[in-house]
């Protein structure tokens, strides 16, 4: 039986029950709550003797499970997290689940600093670092001799899967593991403690908020993700490789999409990153006709029309987290008609411009600033700017972003829009530097009312996204594999399409 511990954290108290005590003595006698079990309101009542049954005749098994590859890394990010702030305690919690629909969950996905800093993607989880002890407060699977097990809906093994145990956890991430009931005692007067907030609000309540303190940590947490190490870049390899698997799916059963719209390609594009990875990284966007032109267009609701174009922003997540972030604009017939090829030849342009503007010791708007010079004066071919390209590229003007609407770059890693509260010195008005990973992704946006363009402009909305490293000498394209010009994305299809 685990020995008692304070139900302070979590309100639960079933670890402290009695096997041998009727559940009504149990309960009567403050030894376990039936509220506090997370069961179903439908649920019928439990009598004794059932109960008494199901906590007997169990067998069990500790794994011994091989160190997770992001282990020793995952000791070095904490090692250096714990000197810049020497002295202190720093409280990193995974986050619990979160609600969809009254008693339902979404799938549970952990904080990314949580995970970048030990690698722990189970629920309800604290990763505590003092110096050089590390200590990751757990939930680990329930003890056969509560009701938890076989009657929780949320942490019962026979309602959502066998939890790790914490010796598991422990093997696994090279770490050790203590029960998540601990943490209370763990952080009474523990002197100076910077959470991260915001994460989970049941940690926030055990240590007095501290907004510049905590505000501090975050962005310490937020910046030492900038740089991406090798097993880093390696995973978002795999993000972008089995992204452009799932773009070709796509295409595959085209004769599909255009019969039931934009959620198919979706739905297919989403069984590629469950299959090989964790999930998608961020909600797909399929923007058939006119909805390209919305940014977010994330409702996908909307038909694929022969002889229109379909923008499909797309990246699959990796079982460690790790995301791409993919654009692609293809023409619904497989064929560009001449003013969707001279529009999508323009972005193309002004992404190779961006990608080639990469390099260390360059701001991170330098791709930006490459990408918009050009199609600046795309516009003005095109006869639509009110003043000439140099007046409109002027900061003090900028009339050509009628168009193009958004910044070219973010940061990218495990959060699709990485290191977000990074200082900006450090991101947005920084250096790019080698090891950095972001995305370059101009676009052309023409409103169908708007009555500033030609009517055959009207409706077209062109984005080409690929997923940058920053190399010693220049960039690497990570997303090569899914081709760019208009020729090549022609080619491409004509080799897919049914």
């Amino acid at each position: 039986m685990p020995a008692a511990r304070a139900p302070a954290y979590s309100g639960r108290v079933t670890e402290h029950t009695h096997p041998e005590a009727p559940l009504e003595n149990q309960i009567e006698h403050g030894q376990i709550e039936e509220t506090q079990l997370k069961t179903e309101s439908h649920d019928p009542a439990v009598p004794e003797a059932y109960s008494a049954f199901m906590r007997q005749g169990w067998g069990d098994r500790e794994l011994d499970l091989p160190p997770h590859p992001v282990a020793s890394y995952a000791a070095d990010r904490r090692q250096r997290l714990a000197e810049m702030f020497a002295g202190e305690t720093l409280v990193l919690p995974a986050g619990p689940y979160k609600v969809r629909a009254y008693d339902t969950d979404y799938r549970f996905r952990p904080d990314t600093a949580h995970t970048y800093f030990c690698g722990n993607q189970t629920s309800d989880a604290v990763l505590v670092i003092r110096g050089n002890e590390s200590v990751l407060y757990a939930r680990p699977r329930s003890e056969r001799n509560t009701d938890e097990f076989f009657r929780d809906r949320q942490y019962g093994e026979l309602w959502a899967g066998r939890r790790p145990s914490a010796h598991e956890i422990s093997s696994s991430l090279g770490l050790e593991v203590r029960h998540i009931d601990d943490l209370p005692s763990a952080l009474s007067g523990t002197g100076k403690t910077r959470v991260l907030r915001g994460v989970d609000p049941r940690v926030d309540a055990l240590v007095a908020a501290d907004s510049a303190t905590d505000n501090d940590f975050a962005r310490v947490a937020s910046e030492m993700r900038l740089i991406k190490d090798e097993w880093e870049l390696a995973e978002l390899q795999q993000a972008c490789d089995i992204t452009t698997l799932g773009f070709a799916d796509s295409v595959r059963e085209w004769d599909r999409a255009i019969e039931f719209g934009e959620r198919w390609i979706e739905g297919t594009f989403f069984r590629r990153a469950r299959a090989m990875g964790n999930d998608i990284g961020y909600d797909s966007i399929v923007g058939g006709g006119r909805h390209a032109t919305t940014l977010h267009w994330i409702e996908n609701s909307g038909p694929i029309t022969p002889g229109e174009l379909v923008l499909l922003d797309m990246g699959a997540e990796g079982h460690n987290l790790y995301t791409a972030d993919v654009t692609r604009t293809l023409p619904v017939d497989g064929t560009f008609t001449t003013v969707q090829r001279e529009l999508y030849d323009l972005v193309y342009a002004a992404q190779q411009a961006g990608n080639e503007a990469v390099r260390p010791g360059v701001p991170f708007t330098a791709p930006h600033t490459a990408a918009m010079e050009v199609l600046a004066h795309g516009l003005e071919s095109l006869g639509l700017l009110p003043v000439s390209a140099a007046e409109a590229l002027d900061p003090d003007s900028k009339v050509y972003a009628r168009w193009t609407l958004h910044g070219t770059s973010h940061m990218l890693g495990m959060d699709v829009h990485d290191c977000g509260q990074s200082a900006p010195e450090a991101y947005a008005k920084g250096q790019l530097a080698e090891g950095m990973v972001l995305t370059v992704e101009p676009g052309l946006y023409f409103q169908e009312d708007d009555l500033l363009v030609p009517e055959e402009l009207r409706g077209i909305g062109i984005r080409i996204e690929d997923d940058i490293v920053v190399t010693a000498d220049g960039y690497r394209n990570l997303s090569v594999a899914l081709p760019r010009t208009s020729a090549e994305v022609e080619e491409w299809m004509g080799s897919l399409l049914p």
